[in-house]
């Protein structure tokens, strides 16, 4: 137990890494390469809180972990992505974690479904899963081709892959989901791994239930804190940041009434989940 907390106290401490790589993965997106040795140690789902200089602190999943290269992917969608997206191979930043409870392994058959950067912690489990000898199969979807995030490398990873565009503009037309229940129709599955807009994720437990399959999801939140002081990630009796962000389909049930329904913001006022 003292190991343990000495290795989150170290964790929660801020580290200046130098960004070493920048890679554009769509028009709105770049993943950022670092090397830090706790992030090493990381499990996929967990996430890290991202200090951006003179601007703020964000969470953000790990989108790879390779040895003591690592890295994390971001949609420039506020001030602070903003500011990261102009920033350049070898200027620093701040990070703490990594924090949280990742997706626990399954092997077998997995069924894997994501959306926009949803897909970030999803790829590097697949990654992982495929070297255990899961048979995966990675549903991956986005409005448009462009904004299709990993094809290539989840492609390298599993040979059964369906990618789906709201507009048809690659793979299949319509929504991730209905794609997955199509395969949850036809096949049977060990587990199944989901990542992505609240209202997919939403969907994904309906499905779950349906085919009775059990399931796993990582969820988003305002997170500050990060480490279950602050109460802006609660749903229901959990805390994200602490109890999650992974999630089973047992305890997504529990906060039923808030899943899909409701966050919280700044204040820790409910505001419905868009």
């Amino acid at each position: 137990m003292k190991s343990k907390s000495r290795h989150l106290g170290t964790a929660g401490r801020l580290r200046t890494v130098k960004i070493l790589k920048i890679v554009r993965e769509s028009p709105l997106v770049k993943t950022f390469s670092f090397q830090d040795a706790l992030c090493e140690k990381a499990v996929p789902g967990q996430f890290i809180m991202v200090w951006i200089p003179g601007i703020d602190e964000v969470p953000m999943s790990l989108s790879a972990i390779k040895g003591d290269h690592c890295s994390f992917t971001v949609a420039k969608v506020g001030e602070a992505t903003k500011t990261l997206h102009k920033m350049k191979e070898g200027d620093l930043i701040g990070i703490r974690g990594p924090f949280g409870k990742g997706f626990s392994y399954v092997k077998g058959e997995v069924l894997i479904a994501g959306g926009g950067t949803g897909l970030s912690p999803l790829a590097v489990l697949a990654e992982n899963l495929s070297r255990l000898g899961a048979n995966v199969t990675f549903l991956l979807g986005a409005k448009k081709k462009s904004e299709l995030l990993f094809l290539d490398r989840v492609n390298r990873i599993s040979a059964n892959v369906i990618a789906t565009t709201d507009n048809g503009s690659f793979g299949l037309k319509g929504l991730v989901t209905e794609a997955a229940e199509k395969m949850l129709a036809e096949q049977k599955f060990d587990m199944v791994y989901a990542c992505g807009p609240e209202p997919m994720t939403v969907k994904m437990l309906s499905l779950a239930e349906k085919y009775n399959v059990p399931l796993q999801v990582s969820l988003e939140r305002l997170m500050r804190c990060a480490v279950g002081l602050c109460g802006s990630c609660v749903i229901g009796v959990y805390r994200v940041c602490r109890d999650g962000p992974v999630f089973t389909s047992k305890q997504l049930k529990e906060v039923k009434d808030e899943f899909g329904r409701f966050k919280r913001d700044f204040d820790g006022r409910k505001i419905v989940v868009r």
